[in-house]
């Protein structure tokens, strides 16, 4: 297994800062954690704010303060899929270490209490880590 996404494994977070950005419905953004936190909400003048936020935390922090779409928990999870899979797409230097990850099983283990994205105290529902795997198969049969 591998996790938590640290040390050589920072690239799997999605505060981890590629070098060709994330790209989300047109707009380029710093990481995956800031395409996220924008999608929450339909106001492009706060997605557009989003790309200028610095830190993938501070960027966690201003979407908390977003309204969201009425139907988010429905898409939140497709939407995660669908910035993951550029991430990697786009930066086949990390596209190719997610490959390199083989078949081992990706967990989010974190210390911040987020079971759904993750993995806390040894359970959690781990979203985050299959949908790293999902992309990883999918990368895998493209061959980047």
């Amino acid at each position: 297994m591998i996790g938590p996404f640290d040390g050589e494994y920072r690239f799997l977070s999605n505060f981890y800062v590629p070098n060709n950005g994330v790209f989300f419905e047109g707009i380029c953004y710093p990481t995956a954690e800031h395409a996220f936190q924008a999608a929450k909400t339909l106001d492009i003048s706060k997605r557009i704010r989003m790309t200028t936020i610095g830190t993938a935390a501070e960027a966690k922090s201003f979407g908390k303060t977003l309204s969201l779409q009425k139907n988010w928990e429905n898409i939140k999870l497709e939407i995660m899929r669908q910035i993951v899979l550029d991430k990697f797409s786009r930066n086949t230097s990390i596209g190719e270490k997610l490959i390199a990850t083989g078949s081992e099983r990706l967990a989010e283990i974190n210390t911040w209490k987020d079971r759904f994205w993750g993995v806390y105290n040894g359970t959690g529902e781990n979203h985050l880590g299959k949908i790293l795997m999902s992309v990883r198969n999918i990368l895998q049969k493209k061959g980047i």
